[in-house]
C-alpha cells in the first residue's frame, strides 16, 4: 500500500467535543507511527489551527474557522479541497460526490456516539440538527462510516441505510493518561472528600449510582455534569438519600485531573446504556479502578468481562461488593481488559480500512 492518508483535525481551537478533540490528535499521531510503508499522513485543519504533531508530512489550512466550516460541509461546500484518502475522527468530514473506483479518493467520517437520535434532549438543537445532517450525507458520500462499538453498529444499521460501509474500530484512553504526581492537590483543589465513588450518566439515569453511595455508606462525585445542572443532580441525589453535602458534580475536567480524580475513587458507576463510547469506563479500567456499568450493549462490548455489568436495580449491591471483597479482583479485571484498546491498534485497522476499500 503506498498513499497519503489525509486527516481532518478540525477542533485543534475551537473544540467542541473535548474527548472526540482529544481522540482524533491521538488517532492521527498513531496513524503516523503506523504508517506502512511509502504512506505518509496529511493534516487538514481550520484557519489559525496549528496540529502540534510530530511526522505529519503536511498541513492544508482551510480558509474558513471551525464553524463556518462545519457549516459549509453540512451544506456540501468543500472549498475545492480536492480528493484523495480523507479520514476524520469525527463525523466533520467533507462528504461530497466522488469517484472512488477511477480516481482512487475516499472519505470515511466516525460517529462517536447516537445521541442525536437516542436521546436528542440532551444535546443543542444545533447540534442534533448538525449531526443528523452530516449521517445523512454519510450515507450518499462516505466510503465507510466508523463506529466504535458493535452494539452501536448494529444501531446505526437501523437509522442509516450504509449497509456494509459501516466498520467497528474502539476507541482508547487518552495518550498519556497516568496519575499525576500533584493528584492530591488537584483532589484538593477540586474540594474532593477523602473517600468516593465516581458516577457518569444523566439526570434519567444517576438515581441508581445515588442509591449506592448510600448503600455502600460512600461519597459520590459526579463527571461531566452539564453546565447548569448541578441542583437538579443534587435534588435527585437527595431524592435517593444522599445528601447534598456527600454529593459533589463536576463538569468537564482536563485529562490529568480526571486521572486524580480516579486515583482517589473506589469504583466507578456508569450509569448509561446510550449507544455512545464510554471515554470514563476506558479511562477507569485503564487506571485500574473497579468499574460497575448498568446493562447495555455497550457495555457489554467494552467492558466484557472487565467489571460488573447489572441491571440498574442491582447497582447498589454490585457496588457495596465492589467496594469490599471484590475490590481486588475487579481492579485487576480492569487493567486487564484495558489492554484491549489502544490507539496505536485503531490506527492500524484505520489503514487496514483504507486498503481493504
Amino acid at each position: 500500500m503506498s498513499a497519503r492518508l489525509r486527516v481532518v483535525l478540525d477542533q485543534l481551537t475551537h473544540v467542541v467535543d473535548a474527548d472526540q478533540a482529544s481522540a482524533a490528535l491521538d488517532l492521527a499521531s498513531a496513524l503516523v507511527k503506523t504508517a506502512p510503508s511509502g504512506c505518509v499522513v496529511e493534516a487538514i485543519v481550520a484557519a489559525g489551527s496549528e496540529p502540534s504533531i510530530e511526522g505529519l508530512a503536511e498541513v492544508r489550512r482551510l480558509p474558513l474557522a471551525r464553524r463556518e466550516l462545519a457549516a459549509s460541509w453540512q451544506l456540501g461546500l468543500t472549498q475545492g479541497l480536492g480528493g484523495g484518502l480523507i479520514h476524520s475522527a469525527t463525523l466533520m468530514a467533507p462528504l461530497v460526490r466522488h469517484d472512488r473506483v477511477h480516481d482512487h479518493d475516499q472519505t470515511t467520517a466516525t460517529a462517536w456516539d447516537l445521541l442525536a437520535w437516542d436521546a436528542p434532549d440532551s444535546l443543542s438543537k444545533t447540534a442534533v440538527s448538525w449531526q443528523r445532517a452530516m449521517l445523512k450525507r454519510a450515507v450518499k458520500h462516505a466510503d465507510a462510516v466508523v463506529v466504535p462499538s458493535h452494539a452501536m453498529a448494529e444501531r446505526m444499521s437501523e437509522i442509516a441505510k450504509l449497509g456494509d460501509r459501516i466498520r467497528v474500530i474502539a476507541g482508547a484512553a487518552p495518550a498519556g493518561l497516568v496519575v499525576p504526581l500533584d493528584a492530591a492537590a488537584r483532589r484538593k483543589a477540586l474540594s474532593l472528600p477523602a473517600g468516593y465513588i465516581v458516577m457518569t450518566g444523566s439526570e434519567r439515569t444517576l438515581d441508581s449510582g445515588f442509591r449506592a453511595a448510600v448503600a455502600a455508606g460512600i461519597e459520590a462525585v459526579v463527571l461531566d455534569a452539564a453546565e447548569g445542572s448541578e441542583p437538579r443532580f443534587a435534588e435527585i441525589a437527595a431524592a435517593a438519600g444522599l445528601p447534598e453535602s456527600r454529593a459533589h458534580i463536576r463538569g468537564v475536567l482536563s485529562r490529568d485531573d480526571r486521572a486524580a480524580v480516579f486515583a482517589g475513587a473506589s469504583a466507578l458507576v456508569a450509569t448509561s446504556g446510550l449507544p455512545a463510547w464510554p471515554w470514563r469506563v476506558v479511562e477507569a479500567m485503564t487506571l485500574g479502578v473497579p468499574v460497575i456499568a448498568v446493562e447495555s450493549g455497550v457495555h457489554r462490548d467494552v467492558i466484557a468481562d472487565g467489571g460488573a455489568i447489572v441491571d440498574a436495580a442491582d447497582v447498589p449491591d454490585a457496588v457495596v461488593d465492589a467496594l469490599g471483597s471484590g475490590a481486588r479482583r475487579l481492579s485487576v479485571l480492569a487493567a486487564d481488559r484495558s489492554r484491549a484498546f489502544s490507539w496505536l491498534g485503531a490506527a492500524e485497522r484505520v489503514w487496514g480500512l483504507h486498503a481493504d476499500l
